[in-house]
């Protein structure tokens, strides 16, 4: 029994002793030791152990060391990164992702190198990630989806170089553009497919499209299109209207395009009772109330609203009320279909413009675009004049986009107005190659410059060389002189005809004039003018008429030139609506060896019917008289050609009976109706046909001379022409019919203009 209980003490004893030693082996061996980094070559291996979270000394933790290697694979560095245990020793193998040495892009045709650089974010000396690739891949598939390729792809290729370097190419198959095959509409009733195909922009593909991108499937498009359609029926009277989807289906072989709209038309609209409600004192609303653009029972258009909204607006403007709003209150009846509308006048908010600030502009200086803004830091708010500073600074022909934005300024009572613009070319060279009826074939060279050195000046130089006709013309004009709203200009100009077929002589001219303009309102302007010129009559043929022999000399021209002009329409350069008129005024005999007053008035009046339907009504008369002798032929009135279609190049009027020369007018008077109408082509063919009545008459003041056929009758005209917007440029041909005329006038029954620039 003792025995027993000393075995046991004994044993306890040992167990005592050796105890702590054996403990402290146990916790040493699962403590790190070394922290051992191989495969490192450009990163030193202290910068990996810093991303470690388990150093030498601590404790062995699985938990610590997945995540060490997630800490290691975020930093990018890696292509891969293993870590192990030797003993008490940490082992971590790296594989270092390459740096790129050059980004290339191959089989990009459509799209330049440029852009894709901007799109992509890897750039040469930049380490290598497959996520920063695969980013890229995406980006550069977006670019070529919003240029209409949905079917192309992309393959990045790594190709490995010395010292962990790598070239990183992107393998581009661009595909075919991804039309759109076919656009239909459910739920239209109303307005038809082929009619709501003409509203939208976005076009079913043709082969005559090869000019244009509107076929291929663009989804911001799509989006402007929705509007398009929304803006169409509320003009229409379908106050009700909605798109419910606009659906994009890719064919399964990513080539084509269904483009679906769904729409709900609603009922059709007419105006209502039209109230106009004044909050001003001072203010009466019976006297605003000629400005409503529509009767009651007009059928229902927004685009009346709103112009009824800026008239109000303007007209209250003008009375001395800076801050005015002008909101229209819209009572729908169903039951009887009728919209009431009542406009709600109020003082607004009173809010002054705190700064201008002009973005988006590289070339055009700040002042070429401030001068065109009419409010000032300081002044009030005014919405009306804001409008009118858009459509001066767009007028300018500078700009591709002109928006601008109000942002809140520092105070409650102040506004930013932000104007941002963008800048397409303003200068030009061009070559043309054409042909045109009064002067044969011909070739002319120009240089232009709208925005000379972003300043705003324009330069021009040009010259035709045409079998009947030569033309040399160099003039510039400085639109705000001495900082003023005052356009000032020269021109040098020289101009040879060969007159032989018409009146038997050539004429020359030569010579410089000086110009200098101002407005008198928003919408009339004079302008002031002199000129010198040295004229020449010559090769005079020997049948040619006495009277153009006795003008067979040299002469010097010193005239002083006023013109007035009145301008309300929509368009300069393609009017359809508005009116304008000039009145011009020529005084020759301050100096030289020519004296005449020469007075001409035109006017033009537009409008339209319908959508690309344009009926237009012009006029001009014309009188001159010689200040103590008789006006000279080279400076008399012809008619004909372009001023009375149907009729040679005056190829109506006064004539020698002997000789057939024409001799000229010292009055004269000419009109035109005409209808620009669509002749059912694709828009983009640029096709409008045209019918048209000419009239007009010519004639002297005292004819006497029996061998001048001079009547003075009325010569009248009909016809139908086309005008064509070609890629070689415009081509117009005209087939006029005389029904009036006299039997010494010269017909003319086509006449063609075309030419190209390039």
């Amino acid at each position: 029994m003792f025995r027993a209980w000393g075995l046991v003490f004994a044993t306890l004893t040992i167990f005592a002793l050796i105890s702590p030693d054996f403990a402290a082996a146990q916790t040493r061996g699962n403590v790190a030791g070394e922290i051992v980094i191989e495969g490192t070559q450009r990163i030193e291996p202290d910068t990996v152990r810093s991303y470690l979270l388990l150093q030498s000394g601590d404790r062995f933790d699985p938990r610590r060391i997945d995540q060490s290697l997630k800490s290691l694979y975020a930093t990018g560095l890696f292509a891969d990164v293993a870590i192990s245990r030797s003993g008490q020793n940490l082992i971590v193998r790296v594989v270092e992702n390459p740096v790129i040495n050059r980004v290339a892009f191959e089989g990009n045709l459509r799209i330049e190198d440029e852009m894709l650089q901007k799109e992509v974010t890897i750039r040469p000396r930049v380490v290598f990630t497959r996520t920063k690739v695969q980013q890229d891949v995406k980006r550069i598939l977006d670019v070529y989806r919003v240029n209409g390729r949905f079917a192309a792809t992309v393959d990045p290729k790594v190709i490995r170089l010395d010292q962990n370097r790598a070239d990183l190419v992107f393998e581009i198959d661009e595909g075919p553009l991804t039309k759109v095959e076919k656009i239909n509409f459910i739920g239209n009733r109303v307005e038809s497919d082929s009619d709501l195909r003409d509203v939208v922009r976005t076009k079913e593909t043709a082969f005559y499209r090869f000019f244009s991108n509107d076929d291929t499937y663009d989804p911001d498009r799509v989006t402007f299109d929705r509007e398009l359609l929304r803006q169409f029926y509320l003009n229409q009277g379908y106050a009700d209207f909605r798109v419910v989807s606009a659906v994009a289906e890719l064919t399964p072989d990513r080539s084509a395009f269904f483009l679906t709209f769904t729409v709900e038309e609603g009922e059709r609209y007419k105006f209502g009772t039209s109230d106009i409600a004044v909050g001003i004192r001072g203010i009466n609303g019976d006297d605003l109330a000629k400005l409503i653009e529509y009767e009651t029972d007009d059928w229902y258009d927004n685009r009346k609203i709103d112009k009824s909204v800026e008239d109000l607006t303007d007209q209250v403007g003008t009375l001395g009320f800076a801050f005015v709003e002008v909101r229209p209150r819209v009572n729908r009846d169903r039951g009887a279909r009728t919209i009431n509308i009542t406009f709600d006048i109020s003082e607004g908010p009173r809010v002054f413009v705190e700064r201008i600030e002009i973005v988006g502009n590289v070339r055009t200086s700040d002042k070429v675009i401030r001068r065109e803004i009419q409010v000032a830091e300081g002044d009030a708010f005014n919405a009306a004049k804001i409008r009118r500073s858009r459509k001066r600074i767009r007028d300018l022909d500078y700009f591709s986009k002109v928006d601008i934005e109000n942002i809140p300024g520092s105070a409650e009572d102040k506004a930013v107005v932000k104007v941002e613009v963008g800048e397409k070319s303003t200068g030009s060279l061009s070559i043309g190659l054409g042909f045109a009826t009064d002067s044969g074939p011909l070739i002319d060279l120009g240089v232009k410059e709208k925005n000379l050195l972003g300043r705003g000046q324009r330069i021009s130089l040009n010259t035709s060389l045409a079998a009947e006709k030569t033309t040399f013309n160099l003039a510039f004009t400085e639109p705000y002189f001495l900082d003023r709203e005052v356009s000032a200009g020269f021109d040098i100009f020289h101009t040879a005809t060969d007159l032989q077929d018409t009146r038997s002589l050539d004429s020359r001219r030569t010579g410089a004039g000086l110009r200098l303009g101002y407005p008198l309102s928003e919408d009339l302007r004079q302008s002031l003018q002199y000129a010198f010129e040295f004229a020449e009559v010559k090769n005079v043929a020997a049948g040619a008429s006495v009277l153009i022999k006795a003008q067979e000399r040299q002469r010097y021209v010193s005239k002083l030139g006023h013109v007035l002009s009145y301008d309300l329409r929509d368009s300069r350069l393609n009017p359809t609506d508005g009116f304008a008129a000039r009145m011009r005024n020529e005084l020759a005999g301050l100096g030289g060896t020519v004296r005449y007053f020469k007075n001409t008035v035109e006017a033009a009046q537009y409008y339209s019917p319908a959508k690309d339907w344009v009926l237009s009504l012009t006029g001009r008369a014309g009188y001159i008289y010689g200040l103590g002798e008789d006006v000279q032929i080279s400076d008399r009135f012809f008619l004909g050609g372009d001023g009375l279609r149907g009729f040679a190049p005056a190829g109506a009027g006064p004539r020698d009976i002997l000789t057939d020369d024409a001799l000229g007018g010292e009055w004269m008077y000419n009109s035109s109706l005409q209808m620009q109408l669509p002749l059912g082509l694709p828009e983009e063919f640029g096709v409008a046909g045209r019918v048209f009545a000419d009239m007009g008459s010519i004639g002297s003041i005292n004819p006497s001379n029996s061998n001048v056929a001079d009547s003075g009758n009325v010569r009248a005209s009909v016809g139908v022409g086309f005008g064509w917007v070609s890629p070689f440029g415009p081509v117009n041909v005209d087939f006029g019919v005389p029904l009036l005329k006299d039997s010494t006038d010269i017909k003319e029954t086509i006449r063609l203009n075309f030419g190209t620039r390039f």
